[in-house]
């Protein structure tokens, strides 16, 4: 149920329609309460009384309004996400979908139109039936303010859309989803060294009752506690998949053992605590912010874009959530329940598995870049200064300076000048050779 409930508010929070919708229902109830409120009210001052067709007159020139602003609202939406997806990254475009303000703005829009049209049908003249005219004053002056609201909210939706184009912003906000999913996800338990491998190191029988995916998608949230109250007592579950893998039918989701004594509600409730969707999405995937933050780099060194400055500021986005998950001890992959389950989890990420998707394919796209490969050099020495006090920093450590032997390495194997193979080399010297040297002295001494 979480786990639903969890990708339910998942979907929402990346959907244009639901904030319009609510804003529009809104709309909708205001006309009916200024209606009424004006059917109460007799004495209202000469300023904001309007004759049958002055009423008319501006209660369609502010519906018009605003919905051709909802068409501009919509259309420069759309373009921006265009030219994100081909400029920056198609990943960064989910970050776009869930700008609250750019919904709130557009259900305004909306909203004040759905409200325009409730007044406009209220207002009657002595000729339209009844014998008496209606011309709900106070209505048509709130619908003024609405209108002036709206105007106002389409420059600020103008200015905002502008700027949300800046790169450096959109990496900000990227930068901030995946920091606070990486201290949701990663910030309370923590394995041992030997407790990891003590629990990756047993694998399933070859016996054990298997069970499936029933539909292919990303795997979008994991959950653990549900899984467990999933098994029999005294069953032990190896867990085959983690959030941010791609799921495909048939393929095995978990094994257990013993084989569960009704192995149908096992299995219902086994997948039940699976989420699996179209898209990829950050909640309970760590890693989801730094293929983000990858992308945009690849793309700015791809031939077509060649924009080293903005690779430059991914790759320095990318180090500081990469920092954040190098400090944290990567949770517990062996997990207990009450009579006796329990969950081996020997697919989760380790801290050089993450340093390996965060630079790999950067390394090797920019071989052919110095001044890029010197970028990246500097990211790995300012992330192995950054943990170097951390209680796990051995293992994050190790594979940094690996990453920077393996960016020289492919920095000499490119055709290069002379002086930009020796820049290289000497960017790689002054930040890991010396350091080295610094530690080994200390040891010495």
């Amino acid at each position: 149920m979480i786990t639903r409930l969890r990708s339910i508010r998942e979907k929402l929070k990346s959907s244009l329609f639901y904030t319009p919708m609510i804003l529009t229902m809104v709309g909708l109830g205001l006309g009916q309460l200024f209606l009424w409120a004006d059917q109460q009210v007799t004495n209202i001052p000469t300023g904001l009384t309007a004759t049958v067709d002055s009423a008319r007159a501006v209660l369609g020139v502010i519906a018009g309004a605003t919905i051709a602003f909802a068409g501009i609202a919509f259309s420069v939406s759309l373009l921006l996400i265009s030219l994100s997806s081909s400029q920056y990254s198609p990943r960064v475009v989910h970050g776009l979908f869930r700008d609250p303000f750019n919904k709130r703005v557009m259900g305004v829009v909306i909203g004040t139109f759905t409200y325009c049209l409730v007044v406009l049908r209220a207002v009657r003249s002595p000729l339209d039936g009844g014998g008496e005219a209606v011309i709900p004053s106070l209505s048509i002056a709130v619908a003024l303010l609405l209108g002036i609201t709206t105007i106002l909210a389409i420059v600020a939706f103008i200015s905002h859309a502008a700027h949300s184009m800046d790169i450096s912003k959109i990496l900000h906000g990227v930068t901030e989803a995946a920091i606070a999913e990486v201290s949701a996800q990663w910030g309370e338990g923590s394995d041992t060294d030997a407790a990891r491998e003590e629990s990756t190191g047993e694998t399933a029988p070859d016996d054990a009752f298997v069970v499936t995916f029933e539909r292919s998608g990303w795997v979008q949230q994991v959950d653990h506690s549900a899984l467990l109250r999933a098994l029999e007592p005294g069953a032990t579950m190896w867990l085959d998949t983690v959030a941010g893998r791609y799921a495909i039918v048939a393929t095995p989701l978990c094994r257990i053992v013993p084989t569960p004594s009704d192995p149908d509600v096992v299995e219902r409730r086994v997948r039940h605590a699976i989420g699996v969707g179209q898209t990829r999405t950050a909640q309970g995937d760590v890693t989801y912010g730094l293929r983000q933050l990858a992308d945009v780099a690849l793309k700015a060194l791809s031939p077509g874009i060649n924009d080293p400055t903005t690779a430059q500021d991914a790759m320095f986005h990318l180090g500081a959530v990469l920092r954040e998950l190098l400090v944290r001890n990567v949770p517990t992959r062996h997990l207990s329940g009450e009579e006796g389950r329990e969950l081996l989890i020997p697919r989760a990420w380790t801290h050089a598995e993450i340093v390996g998707l965060a630079f790999d394919e950067i390394r090797l796209a920019s071989a052919g870049m110095p001044t890029v490969q010197i970028y990246l050099l500097e990211i790995l020495h300012l992330l192995t200064t950054s943990i170097a006090s951390a209680a796990n920093g051995d293992e994050a450590t190790a594979a940094l300076r690996s990453q920077a032997d393996l960016a020289l390495e492919v920095s000499e194997m490119a055709d290069l000048p002379a002086l930009d193979h020796e820049r290289v080399r000497s960017a790689h010297r002054d930040r890991f050779e010396s350091a080295t040297s610094d530690l080994s002295n200390q040891s010495i001494d």
